[in-house]
């Protein structure tokens, strides 16, 4: 299973001709695709038109979803605290994807530059 960012989703549902989607592509096709609850509200929060809300609701039907549970939130907190430590910055959203990439012991597909720096401090916690 691979937890998959917001950003490669967007790739892959407004059918753009990226690595991103087409990773997005392959997980699907193996059923290994996977999303939190905080992606699930971004993706909605800018869904775009009927085809893409139409494919995200079939979606949530068939991928599997991980809760952003208390551990995830506490694990957010301490990554949080300890990217700022580093002097590196990120969205709160990346940080809740990312602590719950790290607290289900999941690789996370992205295209976002800032889960390069947050994910290695992620994987330490």
């Amino acid at each position: 299973m691979t937890l998959v960012d917001a950003s490669s989703w967007i790739e892959f549902l407004r059918g753009r001709a990226s690595e991103p989607s087409q990773r997005v592509k392959t997980l699907l096709a193996r059923g290994s695709a996977a999303w939190c609850e905080l992606t699930l509200v971004e993706l909605w929060n800018g869904a775009q038109g009927h085809v893409e809300k139409k494919v995200l609701e079939e979606l949530e039907a068939e991928v599997q979803l991980y809760a952003v549970n208390e551990q995830v939130w506490a694990k957010a907190r301490l990554l949080a605290r300890r990217s700022r430590e580093k002097g590196i910055t990120a969205t709160s959203g990346d940080i809740v994807v990312a602590a719950c990439a790290a607290n289900s012991k999941l690789p996370l597909e992205h295209c976002d530059s800032h889960f390069d720096k947050v994910l290695p401090i992620a994987a330490k916690l």
